[in-house]
């Protein structure tokens, strides 16, 4: 069996809709290969709109839902008829992250897929979270199933993008969760700087480690708490942007960077791994990477540049696949939800 599927991902850190299509095909095992894949950067104004939508009224927020799900299906349009790919069976969307509270059962993603269809007369899964959310999961992280299907030489899958996040086996159990969040707190500080992140860790070098903050961000409850668990921009608000009084912006910066690197670190230590595949824009912060080698024998494994970039939107497209054969492409041992299902809706 050969799929050739689109997958859309918007990360939490705004730099703009990754767009990835690739080939699927299913013997014995599933093996993929990334056919073309780009992001295309947000214009300033959907950028802020999509940034302040956590503030928008119920009425603003569904206009935003179908304008944004418009905007994905042009800019598919637009990436088909620039490459010209000789067969899409379906594209398959992440959608913008708005609201992620599975405590209280709900978690939104914008970007309605039936626009999208509408658009590209292409079949469209979405909508991968909610499902899992109302059986008593996460609702994240979903990209363990092609860490399992995909990825499995490695010991472990870390991202690294607006949040840190680990897929690895325990007790051949498949288990993932948030460890810390990063590029959503690093490109928010280095906005000081007029700069939309801190390239290759430069500015973060510079710093000087705030003892005293380190102390207070490593002893959240969050980090005591066993998995699953998953972070949202709501509690980076609650929990570590009010830490962040009268320190310079560097020094923020080298004690946040700091913080990360201690936290995946002591992940990998605890649980022995061997080697680990680091994905995601924070891979691209040199600082960030030589602090978590110095903490650590773990080998850091960085493959070449599409695998980086393009991994999450890979696996959306993957989880469309699955879906649309009606198997199970949510792991239960990663969201803690009641059983392993098949999520998405079909447009």
């Amino acid at each position: 069996m050969i799929l050739h599927a689109i997958g859309l991902m918007s990360g939490t850190s705004l730099d703009g809709l990754d767009i990835c299509l690739a080939r699927f095909e299913k013997k014995e095992t599933w093996n993929f290969e990334i056919l073309n894949a780009e992001t295309v950067p947000y214009e300033k104004n959907l950028e802020e709109q999509l940034r302040n939508s956590i503030y928008l009224s119920a009425e603003e927020l569904m206009e935003l839902h179908s304008e944004y799900g418009f905007y994905l299906g042009k800019t598919v349009k637009n990436f088909i008829s620039k490459h010209q790919p000789e067969k899409i069976d379906l594209i398959a969307s992440h959608g913008h992250t708005v609201f992620h509270q599975p405590q209280k059962k709900f978690t939104l993603q914008i970007g309605d897929g039936r626009a999208i269809k509408l658009e590209t007369g292409l079949p469209v899964i979405y909508d991968f979270r909610t499902q899992d959310v109302l059986m008593g999961g996460n609702g994240a992280p979903l990209v363990p199933i092609g860490d399992e299907l995909l990825f499995s030489e490695y010991d472990a899958c870390l991202n690294l993008g607006g949040f840190s996040n680990i897929s690895l086996k325990i007790d051949q159990q498949r288990i993932a969760f948030d460890i810390a969040p990063v590029n959503i707190i690093l490109n928010k500080l280095v906005q000081k700087f007029n700069k939309n992140f801190d390239e290759n860790g430069d500015l973060a070098r510079m710093g000087t480690i705030n003892e005293a903050l380190l102390l207070e961000l490593n002893s959240l409850p969050f980090y005591q708490q066993s998995h699953p668990k998953s972070l949202g921009i709501e509690w980076c608000n609650e929990n570590v942007f009010p830490l962040f009084k009268d320190i310079e912006t560097v020094d923020l910066l080298a004690t946040f960077t700091e913080h990360i690197a201690q936290q995946i670190s002591k992940i990998f230590n605890k649980n022995k791994l061997k080697n680990v595949l680091f994905t995601g824009g924070g891979t691209y912060n040199q600082y960030l990477i030589e602090k978590i080698r110095s903490k650590t024998d773990t080998e850091i494994i960085i493959p070449e540049k599409d695998i980086i970039e393009y991994k999450e939107a890979l696996i959306f497209a993957f989880m469309g696949v699955l879906r649309l054969n009606k198997e199970i492409n949510v792991l239960a041992s990663a969201t803690g939800s009641s059983h392993d299902h098949s999520s998405g809706i079909m447009a």
